[in-house]
């Protein structure tokens, strides 16, 4: 397989439309992702962020227009991606090991006839890209939530992914725990594409590259040029950056938002 040229784009909407029965989620969305992007998808609930990510995979199929990843059909090309979705779609409290959880992302790339040496040694790769090398024979459930997390990204990146699709990574963790996964994903960016769904404009816009606003339609802006002005046209309200501790959170009318 030949190497992925930095900034060749890898994922490509081309005029795509999804809804469901008489409910329009996106509309016209045209869009290009390098190999090196590190975008944040933000917008509103409902905006359509979740139904990008799935569409992307392969896991939708669009009513008008067509997605291209790596080149091909999202189905020929989705187990070159690492996905971790809002909701894990399983019971953190099952007595399972850290290591193994991870090894769960290996599952799609083979028959199952038990896991090798070779899987083995990618769970413990990815476990070390999240920090958590020490920890692999640990339960599952004895994790506090942020570590949780940095196993499901591990689980995300154990099939050698080069894009990452991650939706509310940082949801639910403390802001210090929120900055050490940004700083893994930053990274991880050195080798692979990242997008990441965020309700948080103001606390990952310090470390992506690009915002992708999502709200029925679909606009991409470089970091720097994001704007109160483009913010309010997103989420149609008086919209300001405020200050809390170190970090910048995003606001609605002097009250934290988290769209």
């Amino acid at each position: 397989m030949h190497a992925i040229l930095e900034n060749t784009p890898i994922l490509e909407f081309h005029n795509v439309s999804f809804g469901y029965e008489n409910r329009r989620v996106l509309e016209d969305v045209t869009l290009s992702v390098s190999s090196r992007e590190f975008a944040s998808i933000v917008g509103p609930n409902g905006g359509g962020k979740t139904t990008l990510l799935k569409l992307a995979l392969g896991l939708l199929t669009p009513r008008k227009g067509r997605v291209t990843l790596f080149g091909t059909s999202p189905e020929e090309s989705r187990y070159r991606v690492g996905y971790t979705p809002q909701h894990a779609l399983f019971d953190r409290s099952f007595p399972i090991s850290v290591l193994e959880v991870v090894l769960t992302g290996r599952l799609g790339n083979k028959s199952w006839r038990g896991y090798s040496e070779k899987d083995r040694k990618a769970a413990r790769k990815a476990l070390e890209q999240v920090r958590l090398y020490d920890l692999e024979r640990r339960p599952f459930r004895a994790l506090s939530g942020g570590q949780q997390q940095r196993v499901l990204i591990a689980r995300a990146l154990c099939g050698n992914p080069k894009l990452l699709l991650l939706d509310e990574p940082t949801a639910n963790v403390d802001p210090d725990t929120g900055e050490q996964i940004l700083h893994i994903l930053r990274e991880l960016n050195e080798t692979m594409g990242i997008l990441l769904v965020s309700h948080d404009v103001g606390f990952v816009s310090s470390v992506v590259r690009s915002v992708i606003c999502v709200n029925r339609k679909v606009v991409m802006h470089p970091t720097q040029e994001l704007s109160g002005e483009h913010l309010q046209d997103l989420y149609g309200e008086n919209y300001r950056v405020v200050r809390h501790d170190k970090h910048y959170s995003s606001c609605f009318s002097g009250e934290d938002f988290h769209a």
